[in-house]
């Protein structure tokens, strides 16, 4: 079980995320592949991700992330520094600013009990290469694990929003929170909701943000750290059938992999803002003249544009592109 601790001022702090967040859909989609958990509703995504990594060649790269994340008691925070940043670019940036410190603690943490393989211990020790790898990594297996989904989870992100805003305008902070049952319990000052572990939290005056997950199963999820900003990741409810209902948008997601092609797709998803050849190939694991020949397709196809800037050569998503993308 866990409580958390609500003081006299706690309730006006309370946040409530507008979107689920980047690296938390992917750490705990990561999991779902690892069990059974709410079989009727995500087995048959289950069966759709695990052919897609395989048509991709992402499987030893699927692998290696859920080494990172396992069906555990703990994985690393810094996997997970987001309270609703639905941005990869800001969410991956995040991760990869971590400080080494921080990464041998948590990757200590993580292999306390089992032999650290040496991927591991050079993440651990902040090694640039390796963390540009990680980055890459996380970028493709989220364009075939959960992108394709994103029109299906908005859809629920909205309706649960918009239930969330009623309660609260209604009935106040208090209100919102007694809404959150049977996930969460608000009684006596505090949430009590169930945990894999018995844990407390003190909240000591910061902001508590509640962050809705669509890959969220059984139970809300924080940080280990309790020193982090405190966050609380809640599931949001789903019903059997929701795959074949969200086809046509999850359709779109795939249709647009097989147009483009994966790395011209993730390409496209980092070019929402300016950036430098060297700048792609760095976040993709590319090479130099392998980024020059994806973004000469995609700036020939119209979905990007490429303007010099001093001696170097930016890039960016037109409204063509982002239209494609957007499946508008």
């Amino acid at each position: 079980m866990l409580h958390i601790e609500f003081g006299r001022h706690d309730l006006n702090r309370l946040r409530v995320a507008g979107d689920t967040d980047f690296m938390w859909e992917v750490v705990l989609s990561l999991q779902l592949l690892q069990n059974r958990h709410s079989a009727l509703v995500f087995d048959p995504w289950r069966k759709r991700v695990r052919e897609g990594l395989t048509k991709e060649g992402l499987e030893g790269t699927a692998r290696a992330l859920t080494e990172l994340c396992p069906m555990a008691n703990y994985f690393p925070d810094f996997l997970t520094p987001g309270c609703g940043t639905p941005d990869p670019d800001s969410a991956l940036d995040a991760v990869l600013a971590t400080p080494r410190r921080r990464l041998r603690q948590e990757f200590a943490q993580l292999y306390q009990e089992r032999r650290m393989p040496s991927g591991a211990r050079q993440l651990a020790e902040g090694e640039a290469g390796m963390l540009r790898r990680l980055g890459a990594a996380v970028r493709r297996y989220h364009a075939v694990a959960v992108a394709p989904y994103k029109a299906v989870i908005s859809r629920s992100v909205e309706a649960d929003r918009a239930a969330r805003a009623e309660a609260a305008l209604a009935a106040g902070a208090e209100g919102l929170l007694t809404g959150y049952q049977p996930e969460l319990v608000w009684r006596d000052g505090r949430i009590e909701c169930g945990y894999p572990i018995d844990r407390g939290m003190e909240l000591g005056g910061r902001p508590l943000t509640l962050v809705p997950s669509f890959f969220c199963t059984r139970w809300p999820i924080t940080v280990a750290d309790s020193e982090l900003p405190p966050v609380l990741v809640y599931p949001l409810p789903l019903a059997p059938g929701w795959l074949t209902e969200g086809q046509d948008e999850s359709g779109s997601g795939q249709r647009l992999h097989r147009l483009l092609g994966l790395t011209r797709t993730l390409v496209l998803e980092l070019l929402g803002r300016p950036t430098s050849t060297s700048g792609i190939a760095a976040a993709l694991q590319l090479s130099p003249a392998n980024v020059s020949r994806h973004t000469t397709v995609l700036r020939e196809a119209g979905l990007i544009s490429s303007f010099r800037d001093g001696h170097r050569m930016l890039h960016q998503r037109t409204a063509l592109g982002e239209a494609l993308l957007n499946g508008a």
